[in-house]
């Protein structure tokens, strides 16, 4: 009798097994995000092309100096996901080898309970089963043990395959996982190559800086675009206070029908924070202030509508305060930029930015890195501005003393 009692243990052992968790692999998302990095290289690959037409053509242009630095931005976007894709596969891969470890364990066990079944067959016959059947008090009990007996055996076959295909599944998932983290790191080995050789065309930029910065003709075609930027950027600004006056208006209305409550906005105005904002960046020292300014080549006015800090390529950025990315694009002259939307009607503008974190609709708190700076056509550093709805407002006047 004491042989019948170890099945039900070895069934529950089965069952458990055959229902270990298994690291999911979500094919459809690896799709997906091989397709936005083929489209990022798409876009490198055409400004390699408008690169080389632009160097074939003319020494030195401020469209060449566009070019590279869209370049840099797409390369450094490229390989930031990259890095992060190998992470995730990493973890996966270790998620699979645990899973892997189980199952090898737990089908180790379960042989060794086939071969101890096996020996115990081999020594005592089928006397254990014949034992069980004879032990029935009842004919219809004798029919139910007698089928299971049969299920028990046949019910073994089809787990111990089941786990055999469990464990080929794992086999094969893991080595999937090898490969495409292989793939990665080549990529990442080879657009790092690439940022190398940007690097080296940074050399050939910076000599084409020289040489801009020293023709006026070039110089007045700065200031000519530093203004359609401006105003650009102005107009960006009154499209986004219209649509939040849209919003807010929309929620206002969805409150008076009692629909949802009007929401109450995070973090407070920045109208108490005059003279108390914290620094976009640290240690760096304003070289051009707000309102006009002379050219120090052309002599002319222009008007500044925020402040240039300089610093060193690469420091961090900073938000002022409490808000939300409204808008990440890039501009000639100020290239890579973020506004974001504070309470109150406020905005702060960062550009000049070699490297942007965080996406648009992001909310972010005061003293979360943004970007990291880049270049001017003037050197290294941050140009900042701050609006109150559509008035430009003086940033030295709000930031607090460093």
């Amino acid at each position: 009798m004491t042989c019948v009692s170890p099945r039900p243990r070895l069934i529950l052992l089965i069952l458990l097994i055959v229902t270990i968790p298994f690291p999911a692999f979500p094919q459809d998302e690896i799709r997906k995000r091989q397709n936005e990095l083929e489209a990022i290289r798409v876009q490198i690959r055409e400004l390699e092309s408008k690169i080389g037409n632009q160097q074939k053509n003319e020494r030195a242009t401020l469209d060449l100096l566009d070019s590279f630095e869209k370049k840099a931005t797409l390369l450094r976007r490229l390989i930031t996901r990259l890095k992060g894709d190998e992470g995730t596969l990493t973890r996966r891969i270790d998620d699979t080898r645990k899973a892997m470890e189980k199952l090898e364990y737990q089908l180790s066990f379960l042989k060794s309970q086939y071969a101890s079944y096996v020996v115990s067959i081999y020594k005592r016959g089928r006397t254990p089963d014949l034992e069980l059947l004879i032990s029935a008090h009842s004919i219809n009990q004798v029919y139910i043990r007698n089928q299971y007996l049969k299920r028990f055996t046949s019910q073994r076959r089809r787990d111990a395959q089941g786990i055999a295909a469990k464990r080929k599944q794992v086999e094969d998932t893991q080595a999937q996982l090898h490969i495409q983290l292989s793939e990665e790191q080549r990529l990442l080995a080879e657009k790092g190559a690439e940022d190398e050789q940007l690097a080296s065309l940074a050399a050939d930029r910076r000599d084409a800086l020289t040489r801009i910065r020293k023709d006026k003709k070039f110089a007045q075609r700065e200031i000519e675009r530093q203004l359609r930027a401006a105003k650009e950027l102005e107009g960006m600004i009154a499209e986004l206070i219209e649509a939040d006056r849209i919003k807010k208006e929309h929620e206002a209305e969805a409150a008076r029908r009692g629909r949802v409550p009007v929401p109450v906005p995070a973090g407070g105005s920045l109208d108490t924070r005059k003279g108390k904002l914290r620094w976009p960046v640290g240690g760096g020292k304003v070289v051009a202030h707000f309102g006009n300014q002379t050219h120090p080549t052309l002599k002319t006015i222009t008007q500044n509508t925020g402040i240039d800090i300089a610093t060193g390529v690469g420091s961090p950025v900073n938000t002022v305060a409490d808000g939300q990315i409204s808008k990440i694009l890039w501009l000639p002259s100020y290239g890579n930029l973020v506004i974001i939307s504070h309470n109150g009607g406020y905005y702060t503008v960062y550009t000049h930015l070699a490297e942007i974190s965080g996406a648009e609709g992001a909310k972010v708190k005061e003293g979360d890195v943004i970007g990291y700076t880049g270049e001017a056509l003037n050197g290294p550093r941050l140009h900042f501005e701050i609006w109150k709805g559509k008035e430009k407002q003086n940033p030295e006047q709000w930031l607090g003393r460093q």
